[in-house]
């Protein structure tokens, strides 16, 4: 595992002062969490971020004095988070099993288990029948880890290797989006999360029998003993006085409770020494993480050259609608260039590929996830290059339409031999900010689940702990847009003749 070069350097800091930390009564106390993962944290109705970790993170606040500030993160990103100070704690069912020795942890608070949720009308009853399905996960989360970390049992490997395929997506929303339309069959998830999902949505089964089971805690930055014993200490008091199952009655997970005293002195056992200083990342951990990001980018390049085949003419097409003289398809075609500026890209991909069952009743499928990525970035990027081509058109002077008419050129000979070339030499500056933009809007591919390079980067940046593969993504980034402004020069310059 490529070890924590963030971690590293803020351990070392806090061991060269000679003077402990000490957290005021005052402090401000920042929790991150998924704000897509009830009932533990998530946005209700009236828009505020609530549940059962968020209510435990405010009574503590308020025995300490505290101010709390419940800050939503990327689940990807949350160790980046956490070993940079931007988060005191990750307090959002945080599975401790399998993550002992990456922070300091709380006693564990509440016991879990990763379960299967499926249809009603699926046909699927136990694990066993998902051979042959497509099951999805969050990214990085604890049925993930259940199903293909290294502590996985033997049994769930070889359940997770009969699957046709294991889907991972950012969010739970987007998981059950999947299992509404068709695209997958099934989703592994916490318990507490699936009951709740269960009730809150019609037609839904959570199989009777657990992939795994685990323990949540509070994870802290290793070493950072002295603000989870303060934190522990007040779950205690909350636990003596009632005020903890309180709580947990009010979210319906009393049931699941395991906050016990006696737990505290393992815990604090374990954690006494902050991570000591590495060397940071070896020419191994280099080529492991390439060799990762390359499998990526050969599915960031064909998104690429695939939308340019398919958008480049498209646009042209669209660009004639929109000089139409046929008042009807000519505002037909501007509502499709506003409606394709005016929304966000992701938002186009999520309807491409959910609207067909959303709208017309038709499931979806896996092999229906790259054809949708398609589809939504050669339409969205047509209706830019549309636009494009008019203003390229419509800045060749009059005077050449009129020349090649006296010289008696047909309307197509006019557009194919004079407007054309002059055309392309004017909008190749323009065109080549879009292509520079589609190389990097590739990675919006993930919203429906696809996994492109930037993806990818962000999953190992998760698994190992480290920021690098987002650097090592971001100079693929860099170097792909050098050669695409280098070729779009290069033709610049070989149409110069027309000046």
């Amino acid at each position: 595992m490529i070890k924590r070069m963030l971690a590293a350097l803020a351990a070392s800091a806090v061991m060269m002062s000679a003077v402990p930390v000490v957290y005021a009564e005052d402090m401000t106390f920042t929790v991150g969490f998924d704000a897509e993962f009830p009932p533990y944290g998530y946005k209700d109705d009236s828009g505020e971020y609530v549940g059962f970790d968020l209510d435990l993170a405010e009574e503590v606040c308020k025995r300490r004095g505290w101010e709390l500030v419940k800050q939503p993160i990327d689940w990807n990103s949350k160790d980046l988070e956490l070993e940079t100070g931007a988060i005191d704690c990750i307090w959002n069912g945080f599975t401790i099993d399998g993550r002992e020795d990456e922070y300091t942890w709380s006693v564990p608070y509440v016991d879990n288990s990763q379960v299967v949720v499926v249809k009603d009308s699926s046909g699927i009853s136990s694990p066993a029948d998902l051979a042959g399905k497509v099951v999805c996960v969050q990214a990085d989360s604890s049925a993930l880890e259940a199903l293909t970390g290294d502590d996985a049992t033997d049994e769930n490997k070889a359940l997770c290797a009969s699957f046709a395929e294991l889907s991972q997506v950012g969010d739970y929303n987007s998981a059950f989006l999947n299992l509404d339309s068709g695209a997958v069959d099934a989703v592994c998830l916490d318990v507490g999360v699936a009951n709740y999902e269960v009730k809150s949505r019609k037609g839904y089964t959570v199989l009777p029998d657990p992939i795994s089971s685990e323990k949540y805690g509070v994870g802290f930055l290793k070493g950072n003993t002295e603000l989870r014993d303060k934190v522990q200490e007040s779950l205690f008091e909350m636990l003596d006085d009632g005020t903890f199952m309180e709580i947990a009655d009010k979210w319906e997970l009393s049931s699941s409770v395991c906050l016990e005293k006696n737990a505290a002195v393992a815990a604090s056992d374990t954690d006494d020494e902050l991570p000591s200083d590495d060397d940071g990342p070896t020419a191994d951990d280099l080529i492991y993480i390439c060799r990762e990001l390359l499998e990526g980018l050969v599915s960031s390049v064909g998104i690429f050259f695939l939308t340019l085949l398919f958008a480049l003419p498209l646009g042209l097409l669209v660009a004639f609608g929109r000089m139409s003289q046929n008042v009807v398809l000519r505002n037909i075609v501007r509502l499709y260039i506003s409606i394709f500026r005016g929304t966000p890209l992701m938002l186009q991909l999520l309807v491409v590929f959910f609207g067909p069952y959303y709208v017309f009743g038709i499931s979806t499928s896996t092999s229906y996830r790259f054809m949708a990525v398609i589809i939504g970035f050669t339409l969205n990027y047509a209706a830019y290059f549309a636009e494009i081509y008019r203003s390229g058109i419509q800045s060749v002077n009059k005077g050449q339409y009129e020349a090649a008419q006296i010289l008696g050129y047909t309307p197509q000979q006019r557009f194919i031999r004079i407007v054309f070339p002059q055309m392309v030499k004017n909008i190749i500056p323009s065109i080549t900010n879009e292509v520079i933009t589609l190389v990097k809007d590739t990675s919006l591919a993930f919203a429906i689940s696809y996994a492109e390079m930037f993806t990818i980067a962000k999953q190992v940046a998760a698994a190992e702990t480290t920021i690098l593969p987002l650097f090592v993504a971001g100079l693929f980034y860099y170097i792909g847009n050098a050669v695409v402004a280098a070729v779009m020069a290069y033709i610049e310059k070989k149409m110069s003749y027309f000046r």
